[in-house]
């Protein structure tokens, strides 16, 4: 008796999504931030919070906090909107928590390596000072300011998910993609 051999569809199309979750969730992620947007310094805090991220799985020690810092980040900027005058920026308050997590790293020994606690806080400085600098000037301007910080942070997630340090390779995906995606947003609402 002659069977026919039975064959199941490739498993393809599940284990491409599972190698790829990080940049569907970055583009979703960038799509639900940018609901409503009419200007970019309203995204002045995802810039801070991008340095925060880094900076807090540094001063932990542990790649795997990226994420649950990323979270973290993400629900001071939403309860600061929510709960506060509209005038009250998230910056100065996810600033406020990199300099308590500086503070932790640094008793906890987190001077070495170098590119950890270290550069992760001269990066804060940078990416942080830019979005400080973005609330107080022109809105244009400051957009602006805001896009070309995140597409600098792009860069910064990019090599960070080359060489597998300081954050897990998922967040730096994740990242690369949403901070890519909100600085070409933040650009074509500055410009219409």
């Amino acid at each position: 008796m002659n069977e026919t051999p039975t064959t199941t569809a490739p498993a393809a199309p599940v284990g491409q999504l599972r190698r790829i979750w990080p940049s569907v969730a970055g583009v979703g992620f960038a799509a639900l931030v940018g609901i409503g947007l009419t200007g970019g310094v309203e995204l002045a805090p995802v810039l801070a919070a991008s340095a925060v991220v880094y900076l807090g799985a540094a001063a932990v020690g542990k790649p795997a906090a990226a994420w649950p810092m990323f979270f973290a980040t993400a629900l001071v900027i939403t309860l600061v909107r929510l709960l506060l005058d509209e005038r009250v920026d998230a910056t100065w308050f996810l600033l406020g928590g990199a300099a308590l997590l500086a503070v932790y790293g640094f008793l906890r020994g987190g001077l070495r390596p170098a590119h950890g606690l270290p550069l992760q806080s001269v990066a804060l400085v940078g990416f942080g000072g830019a979005a400080v600098v973005a609330t107080g000037i022109d809105p244009d301007l400051g957009g602006y300011l805001v896009a070309a910080g995140l597409l600098g942070h792009a860069a910064w997630d990019f090599h960070h998910h080359r060489t597998e340090r300081v954050v897990a390779r998922s967040l730096a995906e994740f990242c690369l993609v949403l901070d890519t995606v909100l600085a070409v947003t933040i650009v074509l609402v500055t410009v219409t």
